[in-house]
């Protein structure tokens, strides 16, 4: 019984895993087309988990939200934060941090 109960957690384990994965990766493109479109420069290529949470859709399902927390730059001197919401696999929102527009 113990066997079976260790296998369940292991696959619990490897669902979320895939899963934090495959929403980290979705961020990741989603800023990167944002700091595209917004002529802006993603700084070390990455997004970092910030924040999880079960949230309601507007079906009012149970999905994982998750907030990642990002780098930019807009002159390639100063740094600046932004953040990227999911709930699911859809991105809710993207927000940079007023910088500074290069001339």
């Amino acid at each position: 019984m113990i066997d079976l109960f260790l296998i369940m957690v292991l696959l619990l384990i490897g669902f979320y895993w895939s899963s934090a994965m495959k929403a980290r990766e979705i961020a990741f493109i989603a800023v990167k087309v944002y700091c595209q479109k917004m002529d802006v420069l993603l700084l070390d290529e990455y997004v970092a988990l910030n924040g999880q949470w079960l949230k309601r859709d507007d079906d009012g399902k149970f999905k994982a939200w998750r907030s990642y927390q990002f780098e930019f730059s807009s002159t390639g001197e100063e740094r600046y934060n932004g953040r990227v919401i999911l709930l699911g696999r859809r991105v809710i929102t993207i927000q940079l941090d007023p910088y500074r527009m290069h001339e």
